[in-house]
């Protein structure tokens, strides 16, 4: 019995390791933002560090060949700039805290749900129009922010953005950059009420 149980969790790990590719370091951040996505525990999700991502901490997107599959079929990697700059000063990204951390994953994590119900021409579609206008870039950068609020993760979420719009050291570009692109936190409160009268409807 005891050889069974053991086989049995070998199994298991081997199963979540193909599934999802996490360096050791930051495993534990990855895995508790994955805890609130239970529908991608069986989507091959890649994390992987970067060393620079242009205009961007952290990047979510389908794997070339991927965009060719079908949903279920398709591999998705989130790159890590293994560097981000507040002022003039460099910081190494798994030194972020860790609530702070685990809200830009689960941010990322928003991203692979928006592309999950796409279907190959419109995510096709999709990567051609946020590289050409902005409208496009807002839209997905909320949409992920929705998702991640619909999936309970708005604490993380809310930290995070307090984190980049209220540190002294950050510049005014990017804390532009982020108002402009994501929810708001006031926006953020509003689905989380609208979310949690759903659910009280829905129970009583």
């Amino acid at each position: 019995m005891k050889n069974f149980i053991i086989l049995t969790l070998l199994i298991l790990f081997y199963n979540m390791s193909a599934q999802h590719k996490i360096p050791e370091d930051i495993r534990t951040n990855v895995k508790t933002a994955l805890s609130y996505y239970p529908e991608l525990e069986n989507t091959n999700i890649e994390f992987r560090f970067k060393k620079n991502i242009k205009k961007s901490t952290m990047q979510a997107r389908p794997t070339v060949g991927s965009f060719f599959r079908s949903r279920k079929n398709r591999n998705y990697i989130i790159l890590i700039s293994e560097k981000f700059k507040i002022a003039d000063k460099e910081f190494l990204t798994r030194h972020i805290p860790d609530d702070i951390f685990i809200g830009w994953i689960g941010h990322e994590l928003g991203h692979i749900m928006d592309y999950q119900d796409r279907s190959k021409l419109n995510l096709i579609w999709f990567g051609i129009t946020y590289l050409l206008s902005e409208n496009s870039i807002v839209e997905a950068e909320r949409c992920a922010d929705s998702f991640a609020v619909k999936h309970g993760m708005e604490d993380y979420i809310l930290k995070t953005k307090d984190f980049i719009l209220n540190h002294a050291d950050i510049t005014q570009t990017y804390k532009d950059r982020i108002s402009k692109y994501y929810l708001s936190p006031e926006e953020i409160m509003e689905l989380v009420e609208h979310r949690d009268a759903e659910k009280s409807a829905i129970e009583n």
